[in-house]
């Protein structure tokens, strides 16, 4: 990172859906944190995980116009939030998947399991468990979807699943699919539903991460948005 800015600016860009081509335009959650990480402007910036900015931008864009200001105190939780792990990548593609696998349609539930079975078989690659271990979280959601489940591990029955492949398809896959789930899903406030687990899914990804990347400080951001009356 090449200097935080700590404290709010003279005028806050706009929380809005889209990419911008500068402040005066609007902002995107991570064009956002591209500022304040003093980064060039930008909605990929160097400074977050590619995954976990995935799901950023497409939390951003899924909520409603009048909710998203109330994202913007997460924008510095992702700052610094990147790491040459894969376990980042599986925890983000599990947290996604479980969270999304109860609500979403039939057919995003099958897309879901078959992900979330996925992330697992990495997992026990990475920390070397017997094959077929769940997650908790995992197995709480799939039997919450008992024949999204058995269609899932028929379809994987056989199936290698690569580190390589998983990083490049199947977990942005899974993210894509379980924000458009939620959004779409038939229950009450999808968007408190998509803002929790953008925030959970910071939390999961910032336990990976060594505290000294992550030179931000919320609760003052936080402070500054009330003040300003982005959040």
């Amino acid at each position: 990172m090449s200097g935080f800015h700590t404290d709010a600016p003279g005028l806050l860009p706009v929380l809005s859906k889209g990419k911008h081509r500068n402040a005066r335009k609007g902002a995107c959650f991570m064009e956002f944190a591209s500022y304040l990480a003093g980064e060039r402007w930008s909605d990929h910036p160097s400074c977050t995980h590619p995954l976990l900015a995935a799901v950023a931008r497409l939390v951003n864009d899924a909520v409603s116009d009048d909710y998203r200001p109330q994202l913007a105190p997460l924008v510095p939780r992702v700052i610094g939030v990147d790491a040459n792990d894969a376990r980042m990548d599986v925890a983000i593609a599990l947290r996604v998947a479980a969270t999304a696998l109860p609500v979403a349609s039939a057919e995003r539930q099958r897309v879901l399991a078959v992900a979330l079975l996925s992330a697992e078989r990495i997992l026990d690659g990475l920390d070397d468990r017997p094959a077929g271990a769940l997650t908790e979280g995992s197995r709480v959601a799939l039997e919450h979807v008992p024949v999204a489940a058995a269609w899932a591990r028929e379809f994987a029955e056989g199936e290698q699943t690569t580190l390589k492949g998983f990083r490049r398809y199947a977990a942005p896959t899974a993210v894509r699919c379980a924000v458009e789930g939620i959004a779409n899903a038939c229950v009450p406030d999808p968007d408190r539903r998509l803002h929790e687990l953008l925030e959970l899914t910071i939390d999961d990804c910032a336990r990976l991460v060594s505290p000294a990347r992550r030179s931000t400080d919320p609760d003052r951001w936080a402070a500054a948005c009330r003040l300003t009356g982005t959040a």
